[in-house]
C-alpha cells in the first residue's frame, strides 16, 4: 500500500515549461553565450540550476555559467507573475489523495524561494507534508532528496512512489529503490520515459488514482 506520493513540480503538477525555456534562452543571450534551442532547455528541466546551465553550455567556465544563472533568476522573477496553470486533473487528484490520508511531498529542481513563492501563489502548500529543493540538497538524479523525505516522514522506499515528467525523476526514484510513475505531457517524451521502465505512465494526471488503486 502506497503511503506517500512524491511529486516533481515543473512539468508534472504545473505548466511552467514555456516560462523556464524562454527565461533561460534570454539569459544566454544577455550573457553572449552560444545560441541554444528550446529543446536544449527542456532537456535539463528538473536539474538544479547550476547543473542545468553547465549541461546546456558545457563549453563555458563556472564564472560564465554563474552570469547566466543570475540573468535567469532575474528574468524568471520579472516575467509574468500570474500563477502557473495546473495540468488537467491535478487539483482534483491532490484533493482525493488528501482525503484518502495519503501523504504527499515535493522533490523539485526549483530553489526554496521559488517553490515557496509558487506554492503560496497556487494555494497548494497545505497538501504537502515535506518538500525538498535543489538548493538545499543534491540535484536529481541523486536520491538524497527522496531519502531525506522518507527519513523525515519515517517511511521506507517501498511505501512511496515518485511521480515526474523527466528521466531525472525516474532515475532518482530507481536510485532510491522506489517505484516511479512518468507523466507524458511534460518536458521529456513518452518514449524517453518508457525506456526507463517506470511502474506506470500517465497521459492524463487523473489516471494516477487508478495506478494507486483509489
Amino acid at each position: 500500500m502506497v503511503k506517500l506520493v512524491i511529486f516533481d513540480w515543473d512539468g508534472t503538477l504545473f505548466d511552467s515549461i514555456d516560462k523556464i525555456c524562454l527565461s533561460m534562452l534570454q539569459a544566454g543571450e544577455l550573457a553572449n553565450a552560444p545560441g541554444r534551442q528550446t529543446d536544449d532547455v527542456k532537456n535539463i528541466i528538473g536539474l538544479s540550476l547550476d547543473k542545468a546551465v553547465s549541461v546546456i553550455w558545457p563549453e563555458l567556465n563556472k564564472n560564465e555559467c554563474d552570469v547566466i544563472i543570475e540573468h535567469y533568476k532575474y528574468l524568471y522573477r520579472a516575467a509574468d507573475q500570474t500563477p502557473p496553470k495546473a495540468y488537467d486533473g491535478v487539483m482534483d487528484v491532490l484533493e482525493k489523495l488528501h482525503s484518502a490520508n495519503i501523504k504527499m511531498a515535493v522533490a523539485t529542481g526549483k530553489s526554496r524561494r521559488g517553490l515557496d513563492r509558487v506554492m503560496t501563489a497556487t494555494k497548494t502548500g497545505h497538501y504537502f507534508s515535506s518538500t525538498r529543493c535543489a538548493d538545499e540538497t543534491l540535484s536529481k538524479p541523486h536520491p538524497l532528496m527522496l531519502e531525506q523525505i522518507l527519513t523525515e516522514l519515517s517511511l521506507s522506499p517501498d511505501q512511496a512512489i515518485m511521480v515526474g515528467d523527466t528521466e531525472y525523476d525516474l532515475n532518482m526514484a530507481t536510485n532510491a529503490g522506489m517505484k516511479s510513475v512518468g507523466v507524458t505531457y511534460g518536458a521529456h517524451s513518452k518514449a524517453r520515459l518508457e525506456a526507463l521502465q517506470p511502474y506506470g505512465l500517465l497521459n492524463n494526471f487523473n489516471q494516477l488514482t487508478t495506478i494507486l488503486g483509489l
